[in-house]
Protein backbone atom coordinates (compact mmCIF):
# COMPACT_ATOMS: atom_id res chain seq x y z
CA UNK A 1 0.00 0.00 0.00
CA UNK A 2 2.89 2.59 0.74
CA UNK A 3 4.22 1.99 -2.74
CA UNK A 4 0.79 3.40 -4.03
CA UNK A 5 0.37 5.94 -1.59
CA UNK A 6 3.82 6.75 -2.58
CA UNK A 7 2.86 7.22 -6.76
CA UNK A 8 0.06 8.96 -5.72
CA UNK A 9 1.62 11.72 -3.52
CA UNK A 10 4.45 11.96 -6.94
CA UNK A 11 1.54 12.39 -9.21
CA UNK A 12 0.18 15.19 -6.89
CA UNK A 13 3.55 16.66 -6.43
CA UNK A 14 4.01 16.80 -10.80
CA UNK A 15 0.46 17.86 -11.02
CA UNK A 16 0.88 21.01 -8.69
CA UNK A 17 4.40 21.94 -10.13
CA UNK A 18 2.78 21.81 -13.79
CA UNK A 19 -0.81 24.03 -12.66
CA UNK A 20 1.80 26.49 -11.10
CA UNK A 21 3.68 26.75 -14.59
CA UNK A 22 0.43 26.58 -16.57
CA UNK A 23 -1.01 29.59 -14.30
CA UNK A 24 1.42 32.24 -15.53
CA UNK A 25 0.44 31.66 -18.87
CA UNK A 26 0.31 29.11 -21.22
CA UNK A 27 -0.54 28.47 -25.35
CA UNK A 28 -2.54 25.25 -27.05
CA UNK A 29 -0.46 23.32 -28.92
CA UNK A 30 -1.90 20.33 -31.08
CA UNK A 31 -0.25 16.86 -31.35
CA UNK A 32 0.20 14.66 -34.10
CA UNK A 33 -2.81 12.82 -33.57
CA UNK A 34 -5.31 15.26 -32.74
CA UNK A 35 -5.24 16.16 -29.22
CA UNK A 36 -4.81 19.54 -28.15
CA UNK A 37 -2.56 20.27 -25.28
CA UNK A 38 -1.52 23.31 -23.07
CA UNK A 39 2.23 23.98 -22.56
CA UNK A 40 3.28 26.43 -20.38
CA UNK A 41 4.91 30.16 -21.65
CA UNK A 42 8.23 30.63 -20.69
CA UNK A 43 8.25 33.82 -18.28
CA UNK A 44 10.74 36.32 -20.04
CA UNK A 45 12.08 39.24 -18.38
CA UNK A 46 11.51 42.76 -19.03
CA UNK A 47 14.55 43.92 -19.97
CA UNK A 48 16.55 41.62 -22.31
CA UNK A 49 20.19 40.41 -21.42
CA UNK A 50 21.19 41.72 -24.55
CA UNK A 51 20.24 45.11 -23.45
CA UNK A 52 21.88 44.50 -20.07
CA UNK A 53 24.71 43.80 -21.80
CA UNK A 54 25.25 46.38 -23.91
CA UNK A 55 24.45 49.02 -21.16
CA UNK A 56 27.65 47.49 -19.15
CA UNK A 57 29.44 47.54 -22.53
CA UNK A 58 28.51 51.43 -22.94
CA UNK A 59 29.08 52.45 -19.19
CA UNK A 60 32.91 50.56 -19.74
CA UNK A 61 33.68 52.33 -23.07
CA UNK A 62 31.97 56.20 -21.27
CA UNK A 63 34.71 55.37 -18.46
CA UNK A 64 37.76 53.95 -20.59
CA UNK A 65 37.12 57.16 -22.74
CA UNK A 66 36.88 60.04 -20.25
CA UNK A 67 39.99 58.09 -18.14
CA UNK A 68 41.97 58.60 -21.51
CA UNK A 69 41.00 62.04 -22.14
CA UNK A 70 41.47 63.76 -18.83
CA UNK A 71 44.05 61.29 -17.53
CA UNK A 72 43.98 59.95 -13.92
CA UNK A 73 44.47 62.29 -11.54
CA UNK A 74 42.23 64.60 -13.30
CA UNK A 75 39.47 61.78 -13.74
CA UNK A 76 39.85 60.84 -9.70
CA UNK A 77 39.59 64.44 -8.80
CA UNK A 78 36.04 65.17 -10.49
CA UNK A 79 34.84 61.52 -9.20
CA UNK A 80 36.11 62.42 -6.01
CA UNK A 81 33.96 66.01 -6.36
CA UNK A 82 30.80 64.03 -7.26
CA UNK A 83 31.25 61.69 -4.32
CA UNK A 84 30.98 65.11 -1.64
CA UNK A 85 27.12 65.74 -3.68
CA UNK A 86 23.97 64.39 -2.78
CA UNK A 87 23.26 60.78 -2.82
CA UNK A 88 22.26 60.27 -6.55
CA UNK A 89 25.50 62.32 -7.20
CA UNK A 90 27.49 60.02 -4.61
CA UNK A 91 25.71 56.95 -6.43
CA UNK A 92 27.03 58.35 -9.49
CA UNK A 93 30.55 58.99 -8.49
CA UNK A 94 30.75 54.98 -6.87
CA UNK A 95 29.75 54.06 -10.76
CA UNK A 96 31.98 56.19 -11.81
CA UNK A 97 35.31 54.94 -9.66
CA UNK A 98 38.38 53.81 -11.43
CA UNK A 99 38.35 50.06 -11.68
CA UNK A 100 40.84 47.62 -13.32
CA UNK A 101 38.96 46.86 -16.49
CA UNK A 102 38.86 50.76 -17.32
CA UNK A 103 42.33 51.48 -16.31
CA UNK A 104 43.71 48.97 -18.34
CA UNK A 105 41.60 49.37 -21.46
CA UNK A 106 42.66 53.45 -20.87
CA UNK A 107 46.12 52.00 -21.02
CA UNK A 108 45.80 49.84 -24.08
CA UNK A 109 43.59 53.10 -25.90
CA UNK A 110 46.59 55.56 -24.57
CA UNK A 111 48.97 53.24 -26.71
CA UNK A 112 47.10 53.21 -29.40
CA UNK A 113 46.07 56.92 -29.35
CA UNK A 114 49.63 58.54 -28.78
Amino acid sequence: MTGKQLEFDQRIHRLNKKHAKLSRGYRATMRKDGLVVMRPQRVQSAVPAKVLLLCLVGLFAFKTFLLTSLGASAYQYRVDSLAEGTAVEKAGAWVMQVDPISERLSVQLGKFLH
